[in-house]
């Protein structure tokens, strides 16, 4: 049910007085210790950039396979390019996810090569919308900042040059499935890193888990976003903020799906906050490229 999950205008939060992103701050921080999951509208994306980035999403995945497989994920390395239905496996206790999936990393001088497919504009769209969701991140992050007790400014110099991702997804109808064999469209699961920005394309299959609660139905509102933090800011919060197990049932109508993934600089060094008497560090640092390498292993560890 959708209250189960705040919706949280966040204008303020991007352009208000301080008074005003402390209050915003404060109803995300309530979210981030209760459901680890919550909506934010007043994003400041543009409606049309959205609806681009779902068109182009679904221009890749009609490509032949050929042309998919020719920039795979394991042809091109560093987590970037094309995943195959049945490669990744989130719930390491399940079948392997029946989904396919594209991973965008971010460009710069330095940093590890894309895979573009060969289709016009594709690339010039999904650098656009990679850069405003990183813009949107960094304002959540400032939220986080203020409600955790620290400055405002805490997270900024950890992600002068964020490991974030793109990753357009794309799972069949079950109706479409060559075999029931009980596989999931994406096995439950909770995300590595600092903080999940996704776009539905309204149909359903969203599930989450609160703690100490069943799970429930995670409804798409039309232009707002679903956000959820991921273990390493619950990490880095010393547990006090939830990191949320969701999950992707298998559709009844196709579904596509649009998620960036914000996690630290390679660098970073991710030290519990403590900021209440008597608490103590629950784990030790560590940084966040090793952090994000650890996670990565083992879910992808079953196909190599």
């Amino acid at each position: 049910m959708t209250h189960d999950i705040p919706v949280i205008d966040i204008t303020r939060l991007r352009n208000g007085a301080p008074d005003e992103r402390r209050a915003v701050a404060r109803s995300i921080g309530q979210a981030c210790r209760e459901t680890g999951f919550f909506y934010i509208t007043g994003h400041g994306v543009d409606p049309s950039m959205m609806r681009g980035v779902f068109d182009a999403a679904h221009a890749l995945f009609a490509l032949p396979d050929a042309q998919k497989e020719g920039i795979a994920r394991s042809r091109v390395g560093h987590n970037r390019g094309y995943v195959g239905y049945g490669v990744e496996r989130l719930d390491t206790t399940a079948l392997p996810d029946r989904k396919e999936a594209f991973n965008i990393g971010r460009e710069a001088e330095g940093e590890p090569a894309n895979a573009w497919p060969d289709l016009p504009g594709w690339r010039e769209r999904m650098l656009g919308y990679f850069q405003a969701c990183q813009t949107l991140g960094a304002s959540l992050h400032r939220a986080f900042a203020l409600d955790l007790g620290v400055s405002e400014d805490f997270f900024a110099d950890k992600f002068r040059h964020p490991m974030a991702t793109l990753r357009l997804l794309h799972y069949c109808a079950s109706e479409t499935e060559a075999r029931d064999d009980g596989a999931p469209g994406a096995g439950a699961h909770t995300d590595y890193g600092n903080v999940t920005i996704l776009a539905v394309d309204g149909v359903a299959g969203l599930q989450v888990r609160p703690r100490g609660g069943d799970w429930i139905d995670a409804p798409a509102i039309p232009g707002a976003f679903v956000c959820n933090i991921g273990d390493c800011l619950m990490r880095w919060s010393n547990d006090v903020y939830v990191s949320t197990p969701h999950r992707v049932l298998k559709p009844a109508s196709e579904r596509y799906s649009v998620a960036f993934f914000l996690d630290p600089d390679a660098d970073a060094l991710v030290e519990p906050i403590v900021t209440t008497a008597g608490d103590t560090p629950h784990y030790p640092p560590i940084t966040g490229g090793d952090y994000l390498r650890e996670r990565l292993t083992a879910t992808y560890g079953h196909a190599t």
